[in-house]
């Protein structure tokens, strides 16, 4: 700061006497020495710091706010001289004082650096990569229900499923920007036990939802060689995403945000170009479009299924909330936004197909490129197989940021070991980014519609969860802060509505799934969630107690 404005700013703050006025003209020179800071003599640029506290404390003889050529002057050529030192000294001292303080800075950066937190922008594509990753993954929607029916589900989803999620993410992420996100929301709200389901629901759920993305690389891949793929390069393809992203974590929440707007740009640029041609084709040739088609119960399902599973990850983006920039005013703006973005980028794709006249009787994941090459040409085609292959790295990214905070927060409770709460310099918990990784690994070869089913089912009974937090916050602290408030209390209950009712019917429409010979899906994914209460009671249970009887010890 320019020695001018310190000192406008600090005469303008605190009251000066000139050397000259009634109230110190008669006093002797030992006097101005003495003189307290609370009846300054003269202020002049960079009072020392000592004379800037509460309590009145002497100026330190021949300081700043004394100098002994500062008398009286009344011939113009003294006044002039006068003022020349005047400004020679305050230059000097505002040279030495700023000297200090960047060195002092310097060296508290350099023991400390500041951590650079994420933005806006940044958190709408990683919220973006956490639930969509664009088109890629609703081809089955078209082939099971045609294009009619998955227009009605994809329009539809978004305000039963979508939105109310959002709403109560916004709010709970605005009043309760803590790390671990949803776990702390439903900790605070229903307690250590309940906080400890919503944990484990949500890292089970991981284990078969990380699998499906390094798969999704794969497939696209295989679109450009099938000879890359075959075999077992495909798991280690699978596993070379698994390492690169972590890797990539360990960077911090800033370059995974920062890394997810590029590949939002890379991915959605063809599909730009794609529907651009599909609704050219469709106002200039006027092709025959197949709405309806006759479909199976089961093909109709899996479509639900699999558009429900394209629609949920909403809260993952809250584990990160000490990590962006403001997250009182962002968590609600990037909530609504990805929320409208997704559906966009769902309903333009799909109907550029339906307008340009393809027939989807077999359209299964990994078809837009078949698509994309016969609208746009084999450019168009292997520019929609890049963004495949992106699509899979962005997710899994975006993800592995996500989930390992969970572990790190459950281990800042007591409920996990410490070890999970270790961080780098950039502060990422490496060590649950490493632990996270090695369990994702171990699900790489589980197929895909059977991974959707139990990811919904977990996911659906954690999302249930923080519903319930919800309402018993509204309830239990409404004085709470709230920056952002879904409604009153009767349409915060409400939300809660739809989602339910598509987990049960999640819950219903997978019951003759089999994962492994003879074993339901469903069967499989209800064990999972009842080991949460026997993990707790055995190893969580006790460290919760013990820490409580540390911190009553303590006081």
């Amino acid at each position: 700061m320019a020695p001018e404005s310190f000192s406008s700013s600090f005469r303008a703050g605190r009251p000066t006497t000139r050397i000259d006025s009634p109230v110190i003209a008669g006093r002797s020179l030992q006097d101005r020495k003495n003189a307290p800071c609370s009846e300054p003599i003269e202020a002049v640029d960079f009072p020392p710091k000592s004379c800037l506290g509460e309590k009145p404390r002497k100026c330190p003889p021949n300081g700043p706010f004394f100098a002994p050529w500062k008398t009286r002057f009344h011939p113009r050529q003294s006044r002039r001289r006068h003022a020349l030192k005047k400004t020679v000294s305050g230059r000097i001292f505002f040279f030495v004082q700023g000297a200090k303080v960047v060195r002092f800075t310097f060296m508290q950066f350099a023991l400390k650096p500041a951590r650079r937190k994420m933005r806006f922008l940044p958190l709408i594509a990683a919220t973006y990569f956490m639930v969509s990753g664009g088109p890629y993954g609703i081809e089955d929607i078209l082939g099971g229900a045609g294009f009619a029916r998955a227009l009605v589900i994809l329009l539809v989803l978004p305000f039963l499923w979508c939105l109310p999620t959002a709403l109560m993410i916004g709010e709970l992420a605005a009043a309760l920007p803590a790390e671990g996100g949803f776990y702390a929301w439903v900790r605070r709200a229903l307690g250590p036990f309940w906080g400890y389901q919503e944990g484990w629901l949500s890292l089970s759920a991981s284990i078969f939802d990380m699998a499906i993305y390094p798969a999704l690389f794969v497939l696209y891949l295989g679109k450009f060689a099938p000879g890359l793929t075959a075999g077992w390069s495909s798991y280690g393809w699978s596993l070379a995403v698994v390492v690169l992203c972590c890797l990539w974590n360990l960077r911090g929440a800033p370059a995974v945000g920062d890394g997810s707007v590029g590949l939002f740009v890379l991915l959605l640029a063809p599909f730009g170009v794609f529907v651009a041609l599909g609704l050219w084709h469709g106002f200039t040739l006027h092709p025959a479009v197949q709405w309806s088609q006759p479909v199976s119960e089961s093909a109709l399902s899996t479509a639900i299924l699999v558009a429900m599973w394209n629609y949920m990850g909403w809260d993952n983006a809250s584990t990160v909330a000490q990590e962006v920039e403001n997250p009182q005013r962002n968590y609600p703006r990037a909530m609504i936004a990805a929320t409208v973005l997704v559906a966009v980028t769902y309903i333009l794709p799909l109907s550029a197909i339906a307008m340009s006249g393809l027939s989807v009787d077999s359209f299964a994941t990994g078809d837009w490129m078949t698509a994309a090459r016969t609208i746009g040409g084999p450019l168009l085609g292997i520019a929609v197989v890049a963004g495949g292959a992106i699509t899979g790295i962005g997710m899994f990214n975006a993800l592995v940021m996500s989930y390992t905070r969970l572990p790190m927060a459950m281990a800042e409770d007591g409920m996990l070991p410490r070890v999970m709460a270790k961080r780098n310099s950039r502060g990422v918990p490496w060590v649950s980014v490493l632990l996270c990784g090695l369990a994702w690994a171990m699900a790489l070869k589980l197929p895909f519609e059977r991974l959707i089913s139990i990811d919904l089912i977990l996911y659906g009974s954690s999302l249930l969860l923080e519903f319930v937090a919800l309402i018993v916050l509204r309830l239990r602290e409404p004085e709470l802060v709230r920056p952002f408030k879904a409604g009153n209390l009767a349409f915060a209950c409400s939300l809660a509505v739809g989602p339910a009712a598509l987990i049960a019917y999640a819950l219903y429409a997978s019951r003759d799934e089999k994962l492994m010979g003879s074993t339901s899906a469903l069967l499989f994914a209800v064990v999972v969630a009842l080991l949460g209460p026997l993990f707790y009671w055995v190893f969580a249970a006790p460290r919760v107690r013990r820490r409580l009887a540390a911190a009553q010890a303590a006081d």
